[in-house]
């Protein structure tokens, strides 16, 4: 059986009748047994994955299917599913069964989805490398010696290595973006508040937007589709009206050539010391297939970049460190049971329950909100945020699009950077900027470099244009495909 890339060619064999939603879940199952040494799945739901399958057939065969019937999806271990086990990947929440199923799990299953399994990521979604996960890191399938990217590693690398076709995970600071540029794969970080968070375990509330990860950006925009809008249960989500994304790709296909957009390059992002030769080659390469497809590209200097991760870092942190205050050995999580009293059980269940880059992240948080530093850090980090925003908001209002890179090298060593967090927070550079805006980007493949290493390029657009970043990123793959070929 070959890789299947989306869901309308497996949906059309399901009609010829050459598959079945049963017999392509157990293909999946396979596949993740021959690649468990890639550590993407901290769990397989194969009962209730296969009882999923066989409901979705049978309504199938009576022609009363959702939008999504043939999808087998699987979902970031922070995301609730009732009845299943959800951990964060962290021993503080190892055994917890989620009483209840969050907003996107209940839209998957409402459109006819399998889902398959919970994937690895690291802990608390804290981390852009998969290496802070409580069951260890996520290898890369392109090179087993390679991360994954975090903090969705588990999610990219289960779409890579072909184990399920899409996959769920959560944007912070790049953290569906980035794992799908290290593995090859698609990944769109929605508008903040386009899609529901209720169900997610949090980790910086003003940041966590559900993205997903996919072969295909058709397999994107119906995903989005189905996912966005209104939730009585969140009430940060907007209500504005869901387009009809896919819809608009395939009318976007018969209609031919696309019209011309205005795209910006931030100058400052290509010129940085950091980013590796080979990934600065690729996207020139593509700058000059937008501009040979008939778009308009600029050049543009954005003078904030330096600002960007330290800002990102002192939010999200105040905010993880608010967050995580509820993890405190009495309610829920893990408790230490030798403890003598109250105080000491809070004390011990917190350092065991928490792996070390958690607790740094707390630490950092809880200092930057306290009484001495809260106006030197927190709020002076919010007016940066303020400015970061306000800038790119008058860049919007002149273009379309604004291409960037999505990571400064292409997947490095296990065990290479986990021990400076320095380095490992330098990395998120390119990402930290549309999630302290809140606007949509989306990370798509360019080819590998000659170590067989998966590079990518990211896009971004005002809020709420996703139709323009799938539309934009459609049109550049298939172009790409027909060139190639």
């Amino acid at each position: 059986m070959k890789k299947y890339s989306s869901l309308a060619e497996i949906q059309t064999l399901i009609e010829q009748k050459k598959l079945s939603v049963p017999g392509l879940l157990d293909y999946y199952f396979k596949q993740i047994e021959e690649h468990q040494h890639l550590n993407a799945f901290n769990e397989v739901f194969f009962y209730s994955a296969a009882s999923q399958a066989k409901l979705v057939q049978e309504k199938i065969d009576k022609g009363m299917q959702g939008k999504l019937a043939g999808m087998v999806i699987g979902i970031k271990d922070n995301i609730c599913y009732q009845d299943h086990k959800v951990s964060a990947s962290s021993k503080m929440l190892e055994g917890f069964v989620s009483p209840y199923s969050a907003t996107v799990v209940e839209r998957l299953i409402a459109e006819d989805a399998v889902i398959i399994g919970r994937l690895n990521c690291d802990e608390f979604a804290m981390g852009g490398s998969n290496e802070t996960s409580y069951y260890g890191p996520v290898k890369n399938a392109a090179n087993h010696g390679k991360v994954a990217g975090g903090s969705s590693g588990g999610s990219a690398v289960a779409v890579q290595a072909d184990l399920c076709l899409s996959a769920l995970g959560t944007d912070t600071g790049g953290s569906v973006r980035q794992p799908a540029a290290f593995c090859g794969c698609i990944g769109l970080k929605p508008t903040y508040g386009r899609i529901s968070r209720y169900g997610v375990i949090a980790y910086a509330s003003s940041f966590d937007q559900v993205g997903t990860i996919t072969s295909s950006v058709a397999d994107a925009a119906i995903l989005l589709e189905v996912l966005a809008g209104a939730d009585a249960y969140d009430s940060t989500v907007s209500r504005l009206p869901v387009g009809a994304y896919h819809k608009a790709l395939e009318d976007a296909g018969t209609r031919g050539a696309q019209e011309p957009k205005k795209i910006a390059v931030l100058k400052e992002t290509l010129e940085s010391s950091a980013l590796d030769a080979d990934i600065k080659n690729s996207i020139l390469e593509a700058i000059d297939e937008f501009k040979a497809q008939g778009h308009t590209v600029e050049y543009v200097s954005f003078d904030l970049l330096d600002y960007l991760v330290p800002a990102y870092y002192v939010l999200t942190t105040a905010e993880a460190s608010s967050n995580l205050s509820r993890y405190d050995g009495v309610h829920y999580g893990h408790r230490n049971l030798e403890a003598g009293s109250l105080d000491e059980l809070y004390k011990l269940s917190r350092a065991e329950g928490f792996g070390e880059e958690v607790k740094r992240r707390i630490l950092l948080g809880t200092f930057v909100l306290s009484a001495g530093y809260y106006d030197a850090y927190y709020q002076k980090a919010q007016q940066v945020r303020r400015l970061i925003r306000e800038k790119m908001e008058e860049m919007l209002n002149h273009f379309d699009v604004i291409i960037s890179p999505v990571t400064p090298t292409p997947a490095f060593n296990i065990g290479e950077n986990i021990d400076d967090p320095l380095v490992m927070y330098m990395a998120d550079i390119f990402t930290v900027l549309a999630s302290l805006t809140g606007i949509p980007a989306i990370a798509i493949p360019l080819g590998n470099n000659t170590n067989g290493l998966p590079l990518s390029v990211q896009l971004m657009a005002r809020h709420f244009a996703e139709q323009e970043l799938l539309s934009l990123s459609h049109t550049f793959l298939n172009a790409r495909q027909l060139i190639n070929h």
